[in-house]
């Protein structure tokens, strides 16, 4: 039961206060650049998530069991980045294949995702968490994984349905464009701190 309160804990805390996006500012440019449609910002959020999923389950193992005992530590950041550049190129692959439309949509984003730092991110600091608690171990990484990249789709989903609302809505000329969807991020990045006391009672 204690197990489950403590995955739970982490599943929550990386959807709501630790979300890449609105609490560690990782990830921000597939944030503004395909958050304008609803469909896009779904099916970068699903890419993403996958990729941080896929990326955790193989970089943690390799870095535990390969190169810690090597001694080859300080390899982890170029390792970690092939890695993730292999399973972007195979996601790019099947969905060209099988998915041309969402293809298509994202464009110049999909490959953007092997150096979206988010992802990068997630498979690093996990590794940061189970050195300062050792019952962090490869299960807790993947939760935590997955619900990072839930974390991801819910800002990238809450913001699309925010900027499509601005489109409709009267906007100062001075305010419109850029100024107006970085008020639009922050006011939706503060929001999310009312989730704090609700998360610290689950850890």
């Amino acid at each position: 039961m204690d197990v489950l309160k403590g995955l739970l804990g982490i599943f929550l805390a990386a959807i709501l206060t630790e979300n890449y996006i609105l609490n560690k500012f990782l990830g921000i440019c597939p944030f503004l650049g395909v958050s304008k449609k609803l469909n896009t910002a779904t099916g970068m959020s699903l890419a993403v998530t996958v990729v941080m999923v896929i990326a955790t389950a193989v970089t943690w193992p390799i870095f535990n069991y390969i190169l810690v005992p090597n001694g080859l530590e300080y390899l982890e950041t170029i390792v970690f980045i092939l890695i993730i550049a292999a399973l972007v190129q195979l996601l790019e692959i099947t969905l060209r294949k099988y998915m041309p439309p969402l293809y298509n949509a994202l464009g110049i984003y999909l490959p953007l995702i092997t150096t979206n730092c988010a992802v990068l991110g997630v498979t690093m600091l996990v590794l940061d968490k189970a050195a300062a608690d050792p019952s962090f171990g490869y299960l807790q990484a993947l939760v935590n994984a997955f619900g990072s990249g839930v974390g991801f789709l819910v800002a990238m989903v809450l913001f699309a349905g925010v900027r499509e609302r601005l489109e409709l809505c009267d906007v100062p000329k001075f305010m419109k464009g850029l100024p107006i969807t970085l008020v639009a991020a922050s006011l939706v990045a503060v929001a999310f701190l009312g989730f704090g006391g609700l998360v610290d009672g689950l850890l």
